[in-house]
């Protein structure tokens, strides 16, 4: 996968990881960190969480205009593994305020800024070279995949030293236990018998002082998620680490001449029919990061609220690292003995992957629960979108290789608008498994005690991850590409302004969370994606000429 392809590129994709761990471990825990450390609605939430990832990307436009002011694109992006390691640092201290909280907040967010737009910026100067030129829109697809592999461990992680860290209090997890502790600690829960029998059924012995039991719980349940913040700091340290030893094998601008700089500076009319059609796909990206961002939101508030809790056994292998790792390392086996290419020894690698990676899953399938009785948790969801990146790139990849062969692949826009297309349907998905459900509304904030299957969730997330590859790393291509030189960082940075702005509007979704039913609240975002693709279309041909320009 990475044959012909620059060495720089292997230390963008593993440099990235730490920052993905990180974005993937907040997207997992922050709205249920909140709801449960200061007992926030789910609008109050929403609307903190909103305004956090639009910081995140929008704060990419400073990082961008420094980098292209000091042409010092490796001193920025070390700033801001720096700076969002303090944050992490700041996130993992118990008891804080909740102004300290979204100061901190901050802090990972202005990080993230220096960071993020900086690296793509480079990933895009790296093929600016004709020799790799052609190899663009594969780089980022390869680039995206890596990102994603630090995001696929950070729900299992998060849970795991939250989990931990209840159990060392006496406790376990039960997001229903923490609802109910907090609406008694408000004074809004007049009947406490649900809320005490749960609670010795967790300890095991008679609770005599709800209140006390209640703080307690709290107290443990809101610190276990402050150390998986601090995980997520020891994931920055990795990426720091990586960064320093290899960032020689990244092009440096800063070393170039001022009359090189110069020759790769274009006149003002080629650079504005670049900038407005740059632009114009910015729009569309808004309306697909308010939808699909909704995976940390409205979705997690479904998989937590409205999703089955307990599963079968072979569900329960798909939420358990420990034996989902090995079933992945038996897919990888079947796939390596079945290539046609594989050599002798990577048949016998095969062999034993499937051998190895098949006996082990089958073993901690003999140790679930038979019928539908083992506990699922709903931040686990958030690893199946960076698991279908990471088994998805390549199919994906082929695929784009084989039209490519057949001089039918699809132009870097138009990969855009069939995203939002698929965008869309993945919406359809979550809507159909909506029906009949009751709203929040109607429940007044509580769990709905009708709950549905998790693969309703487990497919949505599989049709909006191949519209993220569509998209997403096609988006990033698409701006390196047309970008004008002298604006390289700058157009990053507004790619990531308008997923930014995307992601302020997040709180559509928090917002009519609690008035619409949940099918209609679906809908929206089916419009929007349905809108958003019929425009990139209808400029299809005025991006296309820009793209074969260059």
């Amino acid at each position: 996968m990475f044959k012909g392809h620059p060495k720089g590129l292997y230390v963008a994709f593993f440099a990235n990881m730490g920052e993905r761990f990180g974005f993937y471990t907040m997207m997992a825990c922050l709205v249920f960190f909140l709801q449960a450390r200061f007992n926030l609605g789910a609008n109050t939430a929403g609307s903190i969480y909103s305004w956090y990832y639009f910081f995140i990307y929008a704060l990419a436009l400073i990082g961008g205009f420094i980098a292209d002011k000091t042409q010092n694109f490796k001193g920025t992006i070390l700033s801001g593994i720096i700076t969002m390691l303090a944050g992490y640092v700041l996130m993992s201290i118990p008891g804080l305020s909740l102004s300290f909280v979204i100061t901190a907040l901050f802090v990972i967010a202005f990080g993230n800024g220096l960071f993020k737009g900086n690296l793509q910026a480079i990933v895009g100067q790296l093929y600016d070279d004709p020799k790799y030129n052609k190899l663009r829109d594969t780089a980022f697809n390869i680039f995206y995949m890596g990102i994603n592999i630090g995001a696929f461990f950070a729900p299992s992680a998060a849970n795991g030293i939250r989990n931990w860290y209840l159990k060392s209090q006496g406790f376990a997890y039960n997001s229903d236990l923490a609802w109910l502790s907090n609406q008694y600690l408000e004074g809004t829960l007049t009947d406490t018998s649900r809320l005490t029998s749960m609670g010795e059924a967790m300890t095991g012995s008679a609770i005599t002082d709800v209140a006390r039991f209640s703080q307690d719980y709290i107290d443990a349940f809101s610190t276990g998620y402050n150390f998986a913040f601090a995980v997520a700091g020891v994931s920055m340290i990795i990426s720091m680490i990586i960064f320093l030893l290899f960032k020689k094998r990244l092009p440096d601008r800063k070393k170039s001449s001022k009359d090189a700089q110069e020759a790769i500076r274009m006149p003002w009319a080629q650079e504005k029919p670049r900038i407005i059609a740059l632009l114009l796909v910015f729009i569309v990206v808004i309306f697909f990061w308010m939808s699909f961002h909704q995976n940390g939101l409205t979705l997690s508030f479904f998989a937590r609220d409205y999703t089955a809790s307990t599963v079968g056994p072979i569900t329960k292998i798909l939420f358990s690292l420990k034996s989902l790792l090995p079933l992945i390392g038996a897919i990888f086996g079947i796939f390596y003995l079945l290539r046609k290419g594989s050599g002798k020894i990577e048949r016998i690698i095969g062999a034993l992957l499937t051998l190895v990676g098949g006996g082990i899953t089958y073993y901690f399938y003999t140790t679930y629960s038979t019928g539908q009785t083992n506990a699922i948790e709903p931040e686990i969801f958030q690893q199946f979108n960076p698991i279908f990146i990471v088994f998805l790139t390549p199919l994906i990849i082929g695929f784009f290789a084989w039209q490519r062969n057949r001089n039918a692949e699809p132009s870097t826009p138009k990969k855009i608008g069939i995203g939002m297309l698929l965008a869309a349907l993945g919406f359809v998905v979550i809507m159909l498994g909506s029906f009949g459900l009751p709203s929040p509304e109607e429940l007044g904030g509580a769990p709905s005690p009708e709950r549905v299957s998790p693969y309703w969730l487990i497919n949505t997330y599989l049709v909006l991850t191949i519209a993220e590859l569509y998209l997403s790393p096609m988006g990033l291509s698409f701006v390196s590409k047309v970008s004008p030189p002298r604006f390289q960082g700058l157009m990053q940075g507004g790619w990531l302004f308008a997923t930014a702005i995307g992601n302020k509007l997040l709180f559509v979704g928090s917002r009519m969370w609690e008035r619409i039913d949940l099918w209609q609240l679906w809908l929206i975002f089916v419009v929007c994606c349905l809108l958003s693709a019929a425009f990139i279309f209808s400029i299809l041909k005025r991006l296309e000429r820009l793209t074969k320009d260059t």
